[in-house]
């Protein structure tokens, strides 16, 4: 990781870069979290999330945070666990309407592009 490094995560994805943003001395230049979860939200995901987290080191190695989340999402990835990050981290949450879980097979949500995540890296 370096200074200009934009790194993203979809669900299980997002604790893991929190994980790795509190434990690492490399600011880097963005965070994007798609449908990500910081609580347990059942579907066996208890052990992917830290009881406690560093939010202060976190938030400074880390310039800019996106959150992305569907207010339809089936696996409760949704805008209030955006939230938690936003409240927690600062930066900005995106709400988009009706888009379950971005790319979910069982749900019939092919994402072969996403646009505004392409829009959201490159500013």
């Amino acid at each position: 990781m370096t200074p200009e490094t934009v790194i993203v995560g979809h669900s299980a994805g997002c604790p893991l870069i929190v994980s790795l943003l509190e434990r690492t001395d490399v600011e880097i230049h963005k965070a994007v979290l798609v449908a990500g979860f910081i609580e347990d939200i059942g579907h066996g995901v208890a052990p992917l999330i830290q009881d406690e987290y560093g939010w202060d080191k976190i938030k400074n190695n880390c310039k800019n945070f996106v959150y992305i989340n569907s207010d339809n999402d089936p696996y409760d990835c949704n805008d209030k666990q955006g939230r938690i990050f936003l409240d927690n981290l600062g930066g900005t949450q995106v709400i988009v309407s009706g888009e379950g879980h971005f790319g979910t097979s069982e749900f019939n949500q092919p994402y072969p592009k996403f646009p505004l995540l392409t829009k959201l890296i490159e500013n």
